[in-house]
């Protein structure tokens, strides 16, 4: 299984899964991240969180461990 905290900077992935439960899978998918969307990942922080990715044509920061629940393509 290929997680969003495993694309590189300047890869496209398309979202597949959101894992996790309740209010964690809400918040993601309240940020735009659904299946099928399409993001691209700008910037990683020096220490790997937080990654800021580019969805739906807006700049969003994600934590590292919101990052894993996210399955992409």
């Amino acid at each position: 299984m290929r997680t969003l905290r495993d694309v590189k900077i300047g890869q496209t992935a398309k979202v597949v899964r959101l894992h996790g439960e309740g209010a964690i899978k809400r918040r993601i998918m309240d940020m735009g991240l659904t299946r099928g969307t399409e993001v691209t990942v700008r910037k990683v922080a020096p220490l790997g969180d937080p990654m800021e990715l580019t969805v739906r044509g807006y700049e969003l920061s994600v934590r590292k461990s919101d990052a894993e629940c996210i399955e992409v393509e």
